[in-house]
């Protein structure tokens, strides 16, 4: 058995701190997997809000939902089709200072009817990994997977490997994940604020 794949060492992060009945943001919904996983762990009882600005990713991620056998089990669903920098206006303000996760999964939409230079932002991104750390409750947590192997990829991972390092240790812990001999190769921060 070798190491976890970053998305599956994502999920494993959020495991050990989201709780049933929790908040939970997917900042780029994507297909859809990390929406369904937030909406797993934080249960019936819990709340998850997506974003993606690709009308197409939320009818995948929709999609994929609509297969689960047991949707009684999740928390409620909602998709925006907002750019997740948007983020802190577009949630309730009940959600200030209490959202357990936000897991971003940067770069475009894996699907092959999907347009690949529609691709996230730098700027963007970095607004939104700072509206999701406000967001944030103590010991609440962020997981960021980064794509340097696309165009643009490498200048967001740089950019967003930055804006961590610089967080003060008294706001924020961070860690890195990461295959060392290939550049290029994705790879996972984790924020866990204090």
């Amino acid at each position: 058995m070798g190491f976890l794949s970053v998305l599956s060492c994502a999920h494993q992060w959020i495991s050990s701190r989201l709780q049933p009945g929790d908040l939970a943001i997917d900042a780029t919904v994507g297909t859809g997997a990390d929406t369904l996983f937030l909406a797993q762990k934080v249960g019936k009882r819990g709340q998850v809000i997506g974003f993606d600005i690709q009308s197409e990713a939320l009818t995948l991620a929709q999609a994929r939902i609509r297969k689960q056998e047991d949707t009684a089990k999740l928390g409620s669903i909602s998709m925006l089709q907002l750019s997740h920098d948007r983020m802190a206006e577009a949630v309730p303000e009940t959600w200030q200072s209490n959202v357990g996760a936000v897991m971003f999964n940067l770069g475009y939409l894996p699907s092959e009817d999907a347009d690949s230079s529609i691709i996230t932002e730098t700027d963007s991104t970095l607004a939104a990994l700072q509206a999701a750390l406000t967001l944030l409750k103590p010991r609440g947590i962020i997981t960021v997977v980064l794509y340097p192997g696309h165009d643009g990829g490498s200048q967001e991972a740089d950019a967003v490997l930055a804006w961590a390092s610089a967080l003060p240790v008294e706001q924020a812990q961070v860690v890195i994940y990461r295959q060392l001999q290939r550049e290029t190769s994705p790879f996972l921060i984790g924020i866990e604020k204090k």
